[in-house]
């Protein structure tokens, strides 16, 4: 337990974290990768250069410094870092390291700032705040269907839409595959050519049933000055009869039970993951609200079609091309408001739908959702 003392020094932290936090997190992703170039095999280095991975680790960092006379608080953005963590096989043995680096950038940025009391505290606090995700980990590590990353041989490539791809892929060795709970994701991990390190990406699996193998679906990322390198690869260069090493399903963005009506809002290939909940909800009162730029992206067509002629379930598709973005008003004559929704997409498509659910009144606690790619300014 920490000290009242070390508490109330962390909690006098909070301005300086909200005025330096980035850079500190910035000092300590260079500091680390200097001294450790082989955790350059699990992070994403796109991440890295655009600054995503540093924003999320210092609004993490702020969270727990803001809350740590509760850090139960975090505990449901705790969890979802666990689970990307497990999928990465993030180890105990890694937080010394980290906690070791982070204390270093702290010292660099604040400078004679960061009294020795100050140091001190963070150190502390820093301890504290490891043991919750190594213990959650733990737990994680405990339940995984198969350890480390394993070999998976491609038996299936399928062209979804104009950018996403599904992959079906089963396993080389002895691993009796589960069935998928609805809304997890595997990671792949890969070696490009030209590429210095490995690179492991997180995809949402299409569907819960194992049958023919585990099938995830792969955006092709194109947008900006840093495309895509694994989505591209794995487009342009893996075929049928090679093999990906994959790590086992994870993930918390799960359905609950509840006897409520639900709505699947997704944006993009945010469709993925609802569309393996949708398969195991085809006995429920269903509204799925799709939004995409155009009917060419629009991926899963002959799934969608499957369940053309159930009367319990409802698709309703927004073209931002022809009609522009959703709308409060596009929503609104579509749901009740009474549904517990679960929803997924980019950042940008998340942040923009929750300020229009508030807008509508719904209740925050009956709204499920997953961002794609690392958190950024998202909260619940």
């Amino acid at each position: 337990m920490l000290s009242q003392q070390t508490r109330e020094i962390i909690k006098a932290t909070v301005p300086v974290l909200e005025q330096h936090g980035q850079e500190i997190t910035t000092v300590f992703y260079a500091h680390l990768f200097e001294a450790h170039p082989e955790l350059l095999n699990i992070f994403n280095k796109t991440n890295q250069q655009q600054g995503r991975q540093q924003a999320a680790l210092a609004q993490t960092v702020l969270a727990a410094a803001k809350h740590i006379d509760h850090l139960e608080a975090i505990v449901p953005n705790v969890n979802q870092i666990a689970h990307k963590h497990r999928a990465l096989q993030v180890k105990a043995e890694h937080y010394p390291i980290v906690g070791e680096h982070l204390i270093y950038a702290i010292k660099e940025v604040l400078g004679d700032a960061a009294t020795p009391d100050i140091i001190t505290a963070w150190t502390e606090a820093y301890g504290e705040i490891a043991d919750v995700f190594i213990q959650m980990e733990k737990a994680l590590y405990e339940e995984e269907e198969w350890h480390d990353f394993k070999p998976f041989k491609v038996t299936a490539i399928k062209r979804e839409s104009a950018h996403i791809k599904s992959f079906t892929v089963k396993p080389v060795n002895d691993i009796k595959l589960k069935a998928v709970v609805p809304g997890q994701y595997i990671t792949v991990k890969v070696h490009p050519e030209d590429e210095q390190n490995d690179m492991l990406r997180h995809y949402s699996i299409c569907t819960h049933d194992v049958t023919d193998g585990i099938q995830f679906a792969v955006k092709r990322d194109v947008a900006g000055a840093q495309k895509g390198i694994v989505s591209n690869y794995l487009h342009d260069k893996v075929t049928v009869g090679d093999e990906l090493l994959l790590s086992a399903p994870a993930g918390e963005f799960t359905l609950q039970s509840a006897d409520q009506p639900l709505v699947f809002l997704s944006g993009g290939v945010g469709m993925t993951p609802l569309m393996a909940m949708l398969q195991s909800s085809a006995d429920k009162q269903v509204t799925f609200i799709h939004s995409a730029y155009n009917r060419a992206e629009v991926p899963f067509k002959d799934e969608i079609t499957a369940f053309h002629g159930q009367e319990n379930i409802q698709f309703y598709f927004n073209y931002s091309e022809e009609a522009g973005r959703l709308t409060a008003d596009k929503l609104r004559q579509v749901m009740t408001g009474n549904e517990a929704i679960y929803m997924c997409g980019s950042v940008s498509f998340m942040e923009s739908m929750l300020v229009i659910l508030d807008e509508l009144g719904i209740d925050r606690t009956n709204i499920h959702f997953e961002p794609f790619g690392p958190k950024m300014s998202i909260t619940a």
